[in-house]
């Protein structure tokens, strides 16, 4: 591939966490993209092909990068074959050698389970291939050379349905680093748990501070995030398989990713203390595997014991916290008399602190006894949630 080919643009969709579409279209932004729109659970953007692998080596929020190959009417099953076997040049991304899978999203009349409008999308690509070579591809749903994503969107009352097919870079979701081989009972993704730190405003600055840390995804993503460790550099993605793979740019996308890695703050000061207490000896166990896997250990003060005998570092700082909601773990009154003594000992040695607490009860949230000053809508794992921010005078 010349230069200049790599750098022509193509529109792109980041998937996201729900309640992280602003905070991910800054991301995205920051990093290069172009036309960034914040959409329901989404990013648009138009990337070159550096700006495409930089967003999968250097992005934190997304799940995934979806790369737009077309857009097309799609009113019936018949537009959606025709459609498909139109959308692109097809002996450049799947010759026969080449497994693929189909993933599909979204509905319109007559085509509303996703299963069968993947196989209609695959059986376009099998018939046409088979006119073209005599062969056809397999489907690989584990491992394929080339995955697709086909979205169907019924649009506004009066327009023509859409169809959108794109290539997915990401092979597995973006939200996992890598270093997460332990987990605690309700885990939080990385890439929300990012999302969340990156809407705190933290910097590393100031200390950083969880009482009921779990397997540490916060206080880690934080720390990554301070130091520059950049969450893409320790995993293969399904785009360097693509047949217009430039391994020269993405070497240097790679080489300048790596570069951002540093023992300190970008300004030269050091990472101020990041704490973090668990009670249960198992789970404080698996985020300090975690942080070392991550390569933050030395920089997090991991305790065990808790919280309502938690000690923060010299402050003020950043409180971050995602307490049970009772959905998953623990029962109702003992998680009252929890969050009611996780408040009595914010207000008795956090003063000049800000907290940021994610709820997925409000009526728990209630027991902390503190009015909060901002409730941003996200969802955690299909839990309707709020990031609560609480300043602590």
């Amino acid at each position: 591939m010349t230069e200049q080919h790599g750098s022509a643009l193509f529109p792109c969709l980041a998937v996201l966490p729900p309640g992280l579409e602003e905070a991910g279209a800054a991301e995205l932004a920051e990093l290069g993209a172009l036309e960034v729109q914040p959409l329901r659970r989404a990013v648009r953007c138009r990337t070159d092909l550096a700006t495409y692998y930089r967003l999968h080596l250097r992005a934190r929020l997304p799940f995934r990068l979806l790369r737009q190959l077309a857009s097309f009417p799609c009113r019936n099953r018949d537009e959606l074959y025709s459609g498909v076997q139109r959308a692109t040049d097809w002996d450049h991304w799947l010759p026969p050698e080449l497994s693929f899978r189909v993933d599909a999203s979204g509905s319109i009349p007559g085509l509303s389970h996703s299963h069968y409008t993947a196989l209609q999308v695959k059986n376009a690509l099998v018939d046409g291939q088979r006119r073209r070579w005599g062969a056809r591809s397999s489907v690989d749903l584990d491992d394929p050379d080339l995955s697709l994503h086909l979205h169907l969107s019924p649009g506004r009352p009066g327009q023509t349905p859409q169809a959108t097919l794109s290539l997915d870079g990401s092979g597995d979701s973006l939200h996992r680093r890598g270093y997460r081989a332990a987990m605690g009972l309700a885990p939080l993704k990385e890439n929300l748990a990012a999302g969340l730190i990156r809407l705190t405003g933290w910097d590393g600055s100031v200390p950083l501070a969880d009482p009921l840390c779990g397997s540490g995804t916060l206080l880690i993503e934080a720390a990554c995030m301070a130091l520059g460790r950049q969450p893409g550099l320790d995993r293969r993605f399904a785009l360097e398989r693509w047949p217009d793979f430039d391994g020269r740019i993405w070497g240097r996308e790679v080489e300048a990713a790596s570069a951002l890695e540093l023992d300190h703050l970008a300004n030269g000061q050091p990472l101020a203390p990041i704490v973090g207490q668990e009670l249960d000896p198992a789970v404080l166990e698996q985020a300090q595997a975690n942080a070392e896997a991550a390569g933050v250990a030395r920089w997090l003060e991991l305790r065990g014991g808790d919280c309502r005998s938690f000690q923060p570092p010299p402050g003020p700082g950043v409180l971050v916290c995602n307490p049970p909601y009772g959905d998953r773990i623990g029962e109702r009154e003992q998680l009252e008399q929890l969050y009611a003594d996780l408040g009595a000992m914010l207000k008795e040695r956090c003063s000049g602190w800000d907290l940021w607490l994610l709820s997925g009860n409000p009526e728990l949230t209630g027991a902390l006894r503190m009015k909060a000053s901002r409730r941003i809508p996200v969802s955690n794992g299909g839990i309707d949630c709020r990031w609560l921010h609480y300043a602590i005078r």
